[in-house]
């Protein structure tokens, strides 16, 4: 059974503060670690994943059962939705595991904050290094200009066809005052090395505007 630190001790001590901030700052670093797994994290990233389960906790132990103090801290957590960068869904799933470290440690939960970080980490790894999702992360999302008097619902299947395994259009819109139309397919390619020559087949077709060809959930907001 998890029990909670300051119900052993009473009231908030050096000691269980310093304990709680140990135990933040191994399973912050951890964290960071593995976000790091794949060899392409974010210096700057992985810094604020090591400080946010500290920073989490001290807000935590400041709010002591106290109401008005709860309400201005879950208005500073409503700021940093506005203050962040758009991230990947596993970028926000790691500041959440973050958080949630902060949240156990900050109210004494350390046990409970030791086990359910490992074993949340542990999984992260072995989907990570089992590639059990490979063929989803192939996917990309396309997005093409092309001219307002130009057909757009054939005029790309041959190239599709040469390039890609299957794609899908999901949207169209037009954009500079109705002269484009902006067409945004998701498409995942037989061959990951065929990128260049598929945008370079598709400047062909829609005159050499802007073609946008990027991760599932990295596309610009719009």
């Amino acid at each position: 059974m998890f029990t909670n630190l300051f119900s052993t001790s009473g009231s908030l001590t050096v000691m269980a503060a310093l304990l709680c901030t140990a135990v933040s700052l191994f399973l912050g670093i951890l964290t960071a670690l593995i976000y790091r797994l794949d060899g392409k994290g974010n210096a700057s990233f992985m810094t604020s994943l090591i400080l946010l389960p500290i920073l989490v906790q001290m807000i935590m132990m400041m709010v002591n059962d106290n109401l008005g103090t709860s309400v201005a801290v879950l208005g500073t957590f409503g700021l940093v939705r506005f203050r962040s960068v758009p991230g990947t869904s596993r970028e926000i799933c790691f500041i959440f595991m973050a958080m949630a470290i902060g949240l156990a440690t900050g109210t004494g939960y350390l046990t409970f904050a030791l086990f359910m970080g490992i074993v949340i980490l542990a999984v992260t790894v072995l989907l990570k290094l089992g590639r059990f999702f490979e063929k989803e992360e192939a996917a990309r999302d396309l997005r093409v200009t092309i001219p307002e008097n130009l057909d757009y619902t054939e005029v790309f299947d041959e190239v599709f066809a040469h390039y890609l395994r299957r794609w899908s259009l999901e949207r169209v819109r037009t954009t500079h005052l109705g002269s484009m139309i902006e067409c945004r397919y998701s498409i995942v390619l037989k061959e990951q090395k065929q990128e260049k020559e598929l945008i370079d087949a598709l400047r062909c077709r829609n005159g050499n505007l802007t073609i946008i060809c990027s991760r599932r959930g990295m596309e610009e907001s719009l």
